[in-house]
């Protein structure tokens, strides 16, 4: 004895296509929020890096500062005022470190400001004023990754440190 299939009554001609098409979407929605994400990750993975790298040369310039002639003076003002002149902004032992943080293994998008170009020059501070912040040493590393415009003030990264004997 055969039976034949029972005929689909009209009611539910297409069912089938409309859940395929809701399953397609659906897992199209998963996949472009997952490159999202993964969009994002690179993105957030770029700027930790950036202030790793800012952190480590400011750290570098405070070794160097430690490690300078300028901390064989006998007095914690000469220290503070020799290291404010060798490595506040502008200063012989600043310029060579502004080499590092602007060349190839520095931030990105370190200049100086110009026409419509906010500046993304690091500065640094030493305090030679006599009293409880003498020596204290205030370095703030600013970079531009490349998606960003010219005329944004960029990313900021501020060390403060004592330095002192």
């Amino acid at each position: 004895m055969e039976r034949n299939a029972a005929p689909i009554p009209g009611s539910q001609a297409g069912v089938m296509l409309l859940e395929a098409l809701i399953a397609i979407l659906v897992f199209s929605l998963g996949i472009l929020s997952l490159v999202a994400l993964q969009a994002t990750t690179v993105q957030l993975t770029s700027d930790a890096k950036y202030r790793t790298d800012a952190t480590l040369l400011a750290n570098r310039l405070i070794g160097q500062m430690w490690t300078s002639s300028a901390m064989q003076a006998s007095t914690p003002a000469a220290r503070a005022t020799a290291l404010k002149n060798a490595f506040e902004t502008g200063g012989a032992a600043y310029t060579t470190w502004l080499a590092d943080v602007s060349g190839k293994e520095g931030l990105p998008g370190v200049v100086a400001a110009s026409s419509g170009v906010v500046s993304t020059r690091p500065t640094v501070t030493v305090d030679d004023t006599v009293g409880a912040t003498l020596g204290q040493v205030v370095i703030t590393l600013r970079w531009r990754t490349p998606e960003m415009p010219l005329n944004a003030p960029g990313h900021q990264h501020v060390v403060v440190s004592q330095i002192s004997r």
